[in-house]
Order: C-alpha cells, then structure tokens, then sequence
C-alpha cells in the first residue's frame, strides 16, 4: 500500500495490484448477474411445495428464524448483490400483489435466467432474449385464458376450497389444512363486494394466544378486542348489545396552562373529591341516557370511574386502539364519539351479542361482538 497526494495536497491511497483489477463487461458482466440471481433461486428451491425443506435462518443478533415461506426467507436473507436484491423485491411485490407462490416466482425467474446464460453462450443478444420471453408471456396467458373455466364462487365455493387448502399445503398448519382452508374461504365471503369484485382485508381480524390448539381456531361473525373488561365484577355476556364508542377519557378535565391546587384541611380534600365525584356521575349518566348497555373507550379510567360503570351496570372496556374503533364502528354501525355531550342514541352501535371468553394455558380474556348483520369477522 502507497501512500500520495494528490494536486491540491489531499493524501490518498494506492492500492497493490489495483492495476490488475478489471471490471467486468459484456459476456462476462452477464454471466455474474445471473449466476448471483440463480444462487438466490436455487436457495429457494428445496423449501418449494408441501415436501418442502424448511431453512434456518440466524439473524446478526443472534435471533434464530425457522421457516419454509419464500417471502420470509427472502425478506430475512442480506443480499448484497444487486441482482439478488431484484428477485427479492420480486418476491416482496408477489407477496403484497397476490400474498402467495412468492417461492414459485423466484424459482421461476431463476429458471428463465438459466436458459438466458445458454442462448447467450450462442452469441444471441440479450435483447433478443428479452423479447422472445416476452413473446413466450402473451403465449403463456393467452393459453390460460383458452383453458380458463368461469365459475360462480359464491353460488359453490369448492374452488375457493381448494385453492385455499394448495395454498395451506406448505405451511405449519397444514395438519388442519382442510378447517383453516374452510375458515378462510368463510371470511373472504364473510367481507366480499360481490358486486365491485373486492375483498377489503381490513375487515379481517386476526387474533391468537399461547398454548391454544388449532383446532380451537374458529369464525366469529363480528370482531374480536385482545382486550377484558375493564372491572372483574362486571357482565361477561350482554345480548342485543347497544354500543357508545368513545375517544374520550373517563376523567376530570385537566387545565391545558400550568397550574397549581393547594390543599391545606380535610374540607378542601372533600370539596375536592366531590367535585370529581360530581364530574364521573355526570359522565355515566350522559352514557346510560343514551342507552348504552356496553362501552368502548379508546383511553383509560379511573378508579371511581369504573367503580361507578360497574355500579351502573355498564360493562366497559379500556385502551382500545384507534383502528380497532374504526372497525368496531364500521361493523357495528355506531359512531365514534369524541365528547360527552355529543353522545346520543342514534349514535350507539349494534350487536347481537357481546361475551368476553378466556382460553389459552394462561386463560387470558377476549371480547367477542358477534352478529350476522355485522360488516366484518374475526378469527
């Protein structure tokens, strides 16, 4: 190693054998790129189809992933080439576009690749080879429309079924292909738009816990809280529910300028506790004149609060996230109320039934809205 300046006195370093160094081109700068891009499928191809290998995967802190899904192992793996990097945004596009055969795509690219290294051992330009895979694509497609069987799937939905449980057959939960298949299909029909031919996927709501088994996966026609209520004592179950959804806390307003309160005798404390009292009773009072039997609050309470609600007989759950109020909105038909003076009854939500259930080998608690006028499920 050398080291010199340059004409404005800037010092940098010359490299041994740097001279001997080429850069790739033609041929050769092809060869390289597919020959990295072919490395990345043959990764791939042993955790291909329901035989498939799974991989293990040891992340630089030392976290351990075993998996045989193409679009985690793509999505784990450092590629630092830049043409593997391409069959990784690949398989990211199949996954968001389609959401399965990520590994299939990438075997496939890799495929092509392979016989493109042949044609250019030919001498065929690469153009060449380009336009002809194009060719080949509108063949591909025109014969698949020829071969294409319409059919109505939500008349008879045995082809979603299978296309559901081939889709299954390469994951974990294929001991129980044939019931999440059918779970699945289920939910899809559950939220369709048959008539702009859409499934919002949002409406889909996913819960697990430890130490529960597959087959206690199951469909609920409503939407499910990772959540309990908010006072032990209070109902487990209440039927032709009415819903208040609030994004407003059950407790005293707070000054938004600074400010200080001394208490000096035990009649300030009183007067004090008193007027919160007086500002939680008018709370759940404004929420039982409007009817509801349930609610919901995006934020917390406080203790004399929720001793009150339970006293009222309003079961009620806390810390709700925003997007699962906007769901429970959406499905229940309710509105999302941010203030208490705003809260009516035609702002109340529906259901046919609301249950907190506890499962798992710790028996932690879910609540469950359920209802086949519901616009969205849970599983």
């Amino acid at each position: 190693m050398i080291s010199a300046v340059d004409e404005f006195g800037r010092p940098f370093v010359i490299l041994r054998e740097q001279d001997q160094k080429k850069r790739l081109k033609g041929l050769e700068a092809h060869k390289a790129n597919i020959l990295a891009a072919r490395s990345i499928a043959d990764t791939l191809k042993t955790s291909l189809g329901p035989k498939g290998m799974d991989k293990i995967i040891v992340s630089p802190d030392g976290d351990v992933t075993v998996t045989n899904d193409g679009a985690t192992i793509m999505d784990k793996m450092e590629v630092e080439h830049q043409c593997g990097r391409l069959l990784v945004e690949l398989s990211k596009s199949q996954d968001d576009e389609i959401g399965d055969g990520t590994t299939g795509v990438v075997i496939i690219a890799g495929a092509l690749l392979q016989q493109a290294s042949a044609l250019l051992e030919k001498g065929m330009h690469p153009l060449r080879i380009a336009d002809g895979y194009e060719l080949a694509c509108q063949c591909a497609l025109k014969r698949v429309d020829e071969i294409a069987v319409e059919q109505d799937v939500f008349s008879n939905n045995d082809a979603l079924l299978k296309a559901a449980m081939t889709a299954l057959g390469s994951k974990v939960v294929s001991s129980r292909q044939l019931q999440i298949a059918q779970i699945a299909v289920d939910a899809v029909l559950a939220v369709a738009d048959r008539e702009r031919r859409d499934v919002n996927f949002d409406l889909i709501k996913i819960e697990g816990k430890p130490g529960g088994r597959l087959e206690e996966t199951k469909l609920i026609k409503g939407i499910v809280i990772d959540k309990d209520t908010s006072h032990p004592q209070m109902a487990k179950e209440i039927r032709d529910a009415k819903i208040c959804i609030l994004t407003c806390p059950f407790e005293p307003p707070k000054p938004k300028t600074k400010h200080k309160l001394d208490i000096k005798t035990a009649e300030d404390f009183k007067k004090l506790q008193a007027a919160e009292a007086e500002y939680f009773t008018d709370m759940v009072e404004r929420v039982r004149k409007s009817g509801a039997n349930f609610v919901i609050c995006q934020w917390g309470f406080d203790d004399e609060a929720n001793h009150l609600l339970m006293q009222k007989k309003l079961p009620s759950v806390r810390w709700v996230g925003g997007v699962e109020l906007e769901l429970i909105a959406i499905a229940t038909g309710g509105r999302i109320v941010p203030r208490f003076e705003e809260l009516s009854s035609d702002k109340l939500g529906k259901a046919a039934l609301v249950r907190e259930v506890s499962f798992g080998t710790e028996n932690d608690a879910m609540i469950i809205i359920e209802g086949e006028s519901l616009d969205s499920c849970g599983i």
